[in-house]
C-alpha cells in the first residue's frame, strides 16, 4: 500500500525522518546506496541504524541489522514499526526480513524513497511469507 506522508502517524512521520536524516551518514563507499533505518520498540524508545559497506562483501551490515543489533544490546526485543529509506524505497533484503522476523511477525514495515519521500507500508508476515522461525526447529 502506498502512503501519502500526510496519512501517516505522528509517529510513523517521525520515523520516516529519522531513517531519511539517518541515512546521510551510511557508509557506502562501493554501491552508492545509502539505507538509514528507524525502529520503533513498543515502549516508545526509537532505534536508528545505517548500512556499513566493507571491502569484503559478506561482511556489509545493513541498516535495519544496525538498528536491531543496538536495539538488543539496550534491552529491546518487542518493536511494532520500522522505517526503511533508500533511493526508490525498496523494501529490505531478504536476510534482513528474516533477522527482524526472529522478533516477531506483525511488525509494520515503512518502506520510504528517500528523494520523493513516499512511502509503502507493509507487514513483516507479508514480506517474509512461510518464515523459518522457532516453530520450525521443534521435534
Amino acid at each position: 500500500m502506498t502512503n501519502n506522508p500526510a496519512s501517516l502517524t505522528t509517529q510513523q512521520a517521525d520515523l520516516v525522518r529519522m531513517a531519511i536524516d539517518i541515512r546521510r551518514s551510511a557508509y557506502a563507499p562501493y554501491s552508492n546506496f545509502l539505507v538509514g533505518a528507524a525502529l520503533l520498540a513498543d515502549d516508545g524508545r526509537v532505534f536508528v541504524g545505517c548500512n556499513v559497506e566493507n571491502a569484503s562483501y559478506s561482511l556489509c551490515v545493513c541498516a535495519e541489522r544496525v538498528a536491531g543489533g543496538t536495539a538488543v544490546a539496550n534491552g529491546s526485543r518487542k518493536w511494532t514499526t520500522v522505517a526503511v529509506a533508500s533511493r526508490g524505497g525498496v523494501t529490505p533484503c531478504g536476510a534482513c526480513r528474516q533477522w527482524l522476523g526472529e522478533f516477531g511477525d506483525d511488525l509494520v514495515v515503512l518502506c520510504v524513497d528517500a528523494e520523493t519521500k513516499a512511502v509503502t507500508n507493509h507487514l513483516l508476515r507479508d514480506l517474509l511469507p512461510h518464515a523459518f522461525n522457532k516453530s520450525s526447529l521443534a521435534t
